[in-house]
């Protein structure tokens, strides 16, 4: 029986002696490169925590001690020493989250995967804890540097250092990467941290030569040791979160299981606020990954784990690719135009334009407020800044895209990446909130590309725009096959129009948000074959809604929308307002995401779910006419 298998929670991994823990590291290795390698998940970050979550688990008793992790994409080791080795569905419908998970078990305390939060939640359950009385709770942050650079991260550490009567211990995970490398000034202090243990050694080699100096050897010492805070920062510049009020220990080699349970023991002991900052390698063991510069095997597709090739074929182009080549074109014509991202230069594809234009590339860190707020900056001055993320992501710089950029009508270009469902990441990382969160910035225009070719027209429209805040989002995966449009009614592409043989006339016009283009076309060609003619649109912009879009449905008996974004406040909320200050009455139903938090799936699955096909398109709009339309006798549409 292996040691891993005979874990079912903490308890059992107290029980073990502390010999046995390398054979216990390396088993859990062995098990997440073969596990993750068939489903596919993040890799490199939970290679590099083992030893790491192994001292945590030791050393504290969760659940009654709280663990917290940030971003929690590294608590895989978290999981199998919790009793949860069943890894064979990891991220799929049905089988284990990617990130903790409340619904899976007790220890997981947060399951939130965007980053620099966790020390806003542990001082918070700190606070409570002291406020309860309950002394016998540890509250325990697990943060990564590359976490650090977020300013959520600092607005904690600065409450956190309030109260050096509250324990709290914040263990920095420091491989110097999020993504990529970590980059900024916190990241050259902590690299000053991991080379220069200088204070340390100093002290050490003060303490055996002093004391053997006869009468003034021991002042000496003592003296050294007392030393102004200047002249030990010269050595360990760890002042930085003693200056806060924030006990300090290390650098700690993370992968050494004794050292770091050492450290935890110190700082569980401590009674206040400390730092444990362990020094750890992302990818640890697995040599194509510590190899890996890009980052790291951050995520991996499902491979074989000795020659890391996928198990299934490349995939045709991606929307992001299509996007990168775009940037790198415009970017080669218009030296005007700056690219900003936060930690995601290669997920986002900005790596080319970054290569290419190395000095009009600013990666700020996991900081997105201040990406939005330094693109304000940049405009103001007259470039016009591309600030590309993720579609979720660009929720916390909400406040700043509403007052720092439009408000002062600058011309600033969000490209969100993943926009809608993105599946097997969970309900973090979807990315359908974005049509609705900016339907309410004044100004601002929002374009949804239905396929590569409007990608890059929309991008470079965007481009051209000085005076308000613009924004093209398009979903994960391949890029959809070209559709061009077979006419144009102001700026709205209409992609199809079906005629019931035997009858004249418009029933329904089907409106299509971005990349939902070809399941509309594929609903189209159902109801058409059930006795509704159909008109399929795309908007192309869809804020401000086009008043060609009105007209148009005026001339239809029903609107149906469909986007993949929730439906709350989403395009067919707009679409409806806009009828009614027309004074359209035609009846118009919405289609989207419903609006909840959505369990990890595949995004087929949830899309199927959710009604987004062309037949849940079809089967909805024809119910829809059955009752709005009654004179059509209109059957169910058949499944293609």
């Amino acid at each position: 029986m292996s040691l891993l298998s005979s874990i079912q929670g903490p308890a059992d991994l107290k029980r073990l002696p502390a010999n046995r823990m390398p054979q216990l590291a390396q088993e859990i290795r062995d098990f997440l490169i073969e596990a993750v390698s068939r489903t596919g998940g993040h890799l490199g970050p939970n290679l590099g925590v083992v030893e790491l979550s192994i001292a945590l688990h030791r050393v504290f008793d969760s659940p009654r001690d709280r663990i917290l992790f940030d971003t929690g994409h590294q608590a895989y080791v978290h999981k199998l020493l919790t009793g949860r080795q069943d890894f064979s569905r990891l991220r799929a419908k049905g089988g284990l989250s990617g990130y903790p998970s409340r619904a899976e078990s007790e220890h997981d305390v947060i399951e939130n995967s965007h980053a620099s939060t966790v020390l806003g939640y542990a001082d918070g359950i700190a606070k409570a804890h002291q406020l309860q009385g309950r002394a016998d709770r540890q509250t325990v942050a697990v943060i990564g540097d590359g976490a650090l650079t977020g300013g959520l991260a600092w607005e904690a550490l600065n409450n956190i250092a309030e109260a050096d009567d509250r324990p709290l211990v914040i263990v920095v995970n420091d491989n110097e990467r999020s993504y990529a490398k970590t980059i900024g000034g916190l990241a050259n202090h902590l690299a000053t941290l991991r080379t220069t243990q200088g204070y340390e050694r100093f002290l050490a080699w003060g303490k055996e030569a002093l004391q053997r100096t006869p009468v003034v050897g021991q002042p000496i010492f003592e003296a050294l040791h007392g030393a102004k805070k200047g002249f030990k920062d010269s050595f360990a510049p760890q002042g930085m979160f003693e200056d806060l009020g924030l006990k300090y220990i290390g650098p700690i080699d993370g992968h050494d299981i004794a050292a770091v349970e050492s450290a935890l023991r110190k700082a569980r002991g401590f009674g206040g606020p400390v730092i444990v900052h362990c020094l750890t390698v992302k990818g640890r063991g697995y040599r194509p990954a510590e190899l890996d510069e890009a980052d790291r095997f951050h995520a991996v597709g499902a491979m074989d784990p000795y020659t890391c090739l996928p198990i299934s074929p490349a995939g045709g182009t991606s929307w992001t690719s299509v996007f990168g080549e775009e940037m790198l074109a415009v970017g080669a014509q218009r030296p005007d135009v700056v690219a900003i991202t936060a930690a995601m230069l290669q997920p986002v594809g900005l790596a080319p334009f970054a290569k290419a234009f190395p000095k009009r590339t600013f990666d700020v860190g996991i900081a997105e407020q201040h990406a939005v707020a330094s693109a304000a900056g940049l405009a103001t001055a007259g470039l016009h800044p591309v600030v590309a993320v993720y579609a979720t992501f660009l929720n916390r710089a909400f406040d700043q895209v509403l007052m720092d950029v439009a408000l002062h009508r600058l011309g600033v270009t969000f490209v969100l990446d993943r926009a809608g469902v993105t599946g097997n990441d969970g309900a973090s990382h979807n990315g359908m909130w974005d049509m609705s969160i900016l339907q309410v910035v004044p100004g601002l225009r929002l374009a949804a590309p239905r396929d590569a070719e409007q990608l890059k027209a929309q991008l470079r429209e965007a481009l051209e725009v000085t005076d308000a805040p613009t924004v093209v989002r398009f979903p994960k995966g391949e890029v959809t096959p070209v559709r061009p449009a077979v006419e144009q009614v102001g700026g709205v592409d209409v992609l199809q129009r079906t005629q019931v043989p035997g009858r004249s006339g418009q029933d329904v016009l089907l409106v299509s948000v971005g990349a939902m283009a070809f399941a509309c076309l594929d609903a189209a060609a159902l109801l058409t074959a059930d006795g509704l003619a159909t008109t399929v649109v795309d908007p192309r912009w869809v804020k401000p809604v086009d008043p060609a879009l009105v007209q148009l449905a005026a001339q239809h008996r029903l609107v149906v929308t469909v986007e993949d974004n929730g439906r709350v406040g989403g395009v067919g909320a707009a679409i409806a307002q806009a009828m009614r200050d027309a004074d359209v009455d035609t009846p118009l139903r919405d289609l989207g995401i419903p609006q909840e938090f959505l369990q990890h799936a595949g995004r087929g699955e949830i899309m199927e779910e959710a009604g987004l096909t062309g037949t849940g398109i079809a089967a909805q709009t024809a119910a829809f006419a059955k009752h709005l339309l009654p004179n059509r006798g209109v059957n169910e549409p058949r499944a293609s």
